[in-house]
């Protein structure tokens, strides 16, 4: 079994006014196999957690650690880290213009692997996949994200989870901007990666309709850039009916 633990973890960001502290000591720890969902209002934290796993050179971290069975994340590169097998979903997936959908997705999981995949094998996958997601098989000579729908690229980036088969997969509001079809879709494509591996899922949303879909073990509450509570699926419905508010008023 595999361990991604975060311990009292502070993360700034510069501002015009100078550093702005967002996390304010996080502590949390997700097993192999586990389904933890990050809940809270906009401005909590969530997503500064997201892309600090991911190793995004704006947050900085300044207290605290991050490690994957012992190893420092932290100390990692953007792509060590990919290698080492997390993976990061984005709220917003950024176009990239003159890389196909194929291209991308082949290169990312040579990098990943240490060697390309057979081709016959690998198309045969990706196919299957994209079939799976209700993706024509056309995106594939798409270049990447460029012109999807917000959808779409939520699809693709789906498509890239069960293709790269990571360890840790970080979602950032997969739900976002999802019809319940799309979202149904997505979701689908999430449980079978968590049934085919020992998939850990970090799950960051506001609302509680994707955890219909995804069934979270864990449930964490995020307010001011801390875990103010934790319990399982309960406190999500918890939350479906009393909203934040005592939280936030708590945090005052």
């Amino acid at each position: 079994m595999s361990t991604l633990a975060i311990r009292d973890l502070h993360v700034s960001v510069d501002t015009d006014g100078g550093p702005r502290d967002i996390l304010r000591g996080v502590n949390l720890d997700l097993n192999s196999g586990e389904t933890h969902a990050v809940m809270g209002p906009n401005g909590s934290g969530k997503s500064t957690l997201a892309y600090t796993i991911a190793g995004h050179p704006r947050y900085q971290v300044t207290s605290g650690s991050i490690t994957l069975d012992g190893d420092d994340v932290l100390a990692m590169s953007v792509d060590e880290r990919a290698r080492a097998g997390l993976f990061l979903a984005m709220q917003y997936p950024v176009e990239v213009p003159g890389i196909t959908v194929s291209n991308f997705l082949r290169t990312a999981k040579t990098a990943i692997s240490g060697e390309a995949p057979a081709l016959r094998t690998w198309v045969k996958e990706m196919r299957e996949s994209m079939s799976n997601l209700r993706m024509d098989s056309t995106f594939a000579e798409r270049n990447v994200n460029e012109g999807f729908s917000g959808g779409e690229k939520k699809r693709h980036e789906i498509l890239q989870l069960e293709l790269l088969r990571p360890r840790f997969a970080v979602l950032d509001e997969t739900d976002s901007g999802l019809d319940v079809d799309a979202l149904k879709i997505v979701s689908e494509g999430v449980n079978r990666a968590l049934s085919t591996s020992d998939l850990g899922v970090l799950l960051i949303t506001h609302y509680t309709r994707i955890l219909r879909y995804i069934a979270p073990q864990f449930v964490h509450v995020m307010v001011a850039g801390r875990i103010v509570e934790e319990g399982g699926p309960e406190l999500a419905d918890r939350l479906e009916n009393e909203g934040y508010d005592r939280f936030l008023e708590a945090a005052v």
